[in-house]
């Protein structure tokens, strides 16, 4: 398939996190570095939603349409409450902080997920600073934001995640190794049976960042060129080939058929023959 890209909106550090709110019509995104979160709509283009934002990345809805950010800047996962009060969620592990958490999912069940590679402790992305944990994970949101759970420890650098339809698994992709990993979720929630799923692989600029599923269960992830996308048995269908080096990318609009893509400088939007989900 080829597709045409539409630039919404340009000249920013690095985009990332872009989040559709299937009511408001809008699409959320952030540019870390530029500590600044942004809102675009088809009515008022880009406008400023929280500037700063403690240099957020990942971006999702709970299941009652709470705004939950990953920020680099504290090395936590915040929610929006209704009233507008930005509140911690998860912290620490162990009474250790957070390396930076960077992408995060909310399953129907109420859990959230997220990764935390140590990307929001360097100059740029972050706030330059030692890390205190020896690992990275990825984990749960308990009911203490000192004490999330911890699934998964044996990552390089842990980024994109996303369930599959059923939400019986969870796909993991790691930027250092350049492939996914698929994990059994259980019924409390844990990762069982961690095995690679695929690779993304190319000799254009790019490696696993965001990733997400459309209606049909295919795996978008971020790769080599621009989205690399497996069918439900990771056979590689496609490589959207993307103007610029994409970290991220989001469906919208009234169909869910608009892929909105950041990519590094720059805010795309193309069209898909398959939409992708609502978020809430």
């Amino acid at each position: 398939m080829s597709y045409e890209f539409e630039q919404l909106g340009t000249g920013f550090l690095f985009t990332e996190g872009p989040l559709w709110h299937p009511t408001g019509k809008f699409l959320l995104f952030s540019d870390m570095p530029g500590d600044h979160m942004r809102r675009w709509s088809a009515k008022d283009g880009i406008s400023t939603f929280r500037k700063p934002c403690n240099m957020s990345n990942g971006l999702a809805y709970d299941r009652q349409g709470r705004l939950v950010a990953c920020e680099h800047a504290t090395s936590q996962v915040t929610r929006t409450e209704s009233d507008g009060r930005i509140v911690p969620i998860a912290t620490h592990y162990l009474g250790k902080q957070l390396n930076s958490p960077n992408d995060v999912v909310c399953r129907s069940d109420g859990g959230i997920y997220f990764s935390d590679p140590p990307y929001g402790r360097a100059t740029f992305y972050g706030v330059e600073r030692p890390q205190e944990l020896p690992f990275q994970g990825v984990y749960r949101v308990g009911p203490d934001p000192k004490s999330c759970q911890l699934l998964i420890d044996d990552f390089d650098r842990p980024n994109g995640l996303c369930f599959s339809l059923d939400e019986t698994r969870l796909f993991v992709n790691d930027t250092a190794r350049k492939h996914i990993r698929v994990f059994d979720v259980g019924a409390t929630g844990a990762l069982t049976n961690g095995r690679l799923w695929a690779e993304t692989k190319g000799d254009k600029p790019g490696a696993p960042d965001g990733m997400k599923l459309d209606a049909a269960g295919n795996v978008y992830c971020c790769g080599p060129g621009g989205i690399h996308v497996f069918d439900p048995d990771a056979r590689l269908l496609e490589i959207i080939d993307v103007p610029e080096r994409t970290a991220n990318f989001a469906w919208g609009g009234d169909d869910y058929r608009s892929l909105f893509i950041t990519a590094s400088t720059s805010l795309y939007r193309t069209r898909t023959k398959v939409p992708g989900r609502p978020v809430f």
